[in-house]
């Protein structure tokens, strides 16, 4: 079968592999739509295990089972979720199934970037989800992307009537806009260097859009009755929006960090303004199995549109323009390779 092998964001080969085995509790899973996520391109990040299959955002046909598997069937159109907690340690039951460390361990093979993956026993089992009859594979393709922000905003305890400032409007801040909407956000605000990307931040619900390079918390308050925003999403760690984020959160709001930096960067925080503000700062981190449910049910419902989020549909031979795509960030949203 054909993969696209990960080496830098610039190599990306298509190889050969075999068609992996599957063992008597596992499936064997025909990738029919596989979405490239910002973290793909995190090349500090995929390039300490490069060379490797990449991909996690994955819909396809289950096509072999094996014989000790009883909830799946030849034939079954499924979302397979990467990672899948243990449910039994002490993050898991504290409602922290992102910081488990079997979550953080566990993974499919050989990647979603492939004709073909094996889905592991402890994946069959709490990580494997039917895809609704009315949700297409490419729809499919937004439930893990959808999981992490919906994640995000009930870690930061968004509440309807909120104002919401979304730092960065790539695909995380797209979907996050778009649910801030659907979740009753009173006014939502967008900021990006891009002007394509603003441009898809207004289409997609927000109120007004920013340039990064302009006065963000002059212009939030112009246009939200002379306050800042109740929650602030971080989209973007680079350094002028983390201190952009600090200076537009309103007193008693929260700041999200969904958005890491490299390891090693140090921000500066000006502790007495988060003291005498009473602001709060959080991190959020992927999706549980209940929030992958979220998702499936806002994307089936269409309470979450993702089709207008896709830009490019490609063949896996081209992964490697894929890549280019959504490392440049510049006209591109989501991008969906297709074995």
């Amino acid at each position: 079968m054909k993969v696209a092998m990960y080496y830098t964001n610039t190599d990306v080969r298509i190889e050969e592999q075999p068609v992996p085995t599957i063992g008597e509790t596992e499936l064997l899973v025909k990738v029919i739509a596989s979405g490239i996520c910002g973290s793909d391109v995190m090349e500090w990040y995929r390039i300490k295990k490069a060379p490797n299959v990449l991909g996690h955002e994955i819909t396809g046909d289950i096509v072999a089972v094996g014989k000790s598997v009883k909830k799946y069937k030849v034939g079954d159109r499924v979302f397979v979720s990467h990672h899948v907690p243990c449910f039994t340690c002490r993050f898991c039951s504290n409602n922290q199934q992102t910081l488990c460390h079997t979550l953080h361990t566990t993974n499919f093979y050989p990647g979603g970037f492939a004709e073909y993956l094996r889905v592991p026993e402890i994946n069959v089992d709490r990580g494997v989800f039917i895809l609704p009859k009315e949700m297409t594979y490419e729809q499919g393709v937004f439930i893990e992307p959808l999981a992490c922000v919906v994640r995000g905003l009930k870690t930061a305890g968004m509440k309807p009537g909120q104002s919401v400032l979304v730092i960065g409007s790539g695909i995380s801040g797209l979907i996050q806009i778009k649910l801030a909407k659907a979740w009753g956000a009173s006014k939502i605000f967008a900021t990006d260097v891009e002007d394509f990307r603003l441009r898809a931040a207004k289409q997609f619900g927000a109120d007004v859009v920013i340039h990064a390079k302009e006065n963000v918390p002059e212009e939030v308050k112009k246009h939200n009755e002379g306050r800042l925003a109740d929650l602030v999403v971080l989209s973007t760690a680079v350094l002028p929006a983390v201190q952009q984020a600090l200076r537009s959160v309103e007193p008693g709001g929260t700041i999200l960090l969904f958005a890491p930096t490299e390891p090693g960067v140090d921000v500066p925080v000006p502790l007495f303004d988060l003291w005498n503000k009473q602001v709060t700062m959080i991190s959020t981190y992927a999706g549980s199995p209940e929030d992958i449910t979220s998702a499936i049910e806002l994307i089936r419902s269409k309470k979450v549109i993702v089709d207008d989020m896709i830009s490019h549909i490609l063949p896996l031979t081209e992964a490697a323009k894929g890549f280019q795509l959504v490392a440049q960030a510049k006209d591109s949203m989501k991008i969906i390779l297709k074995p």
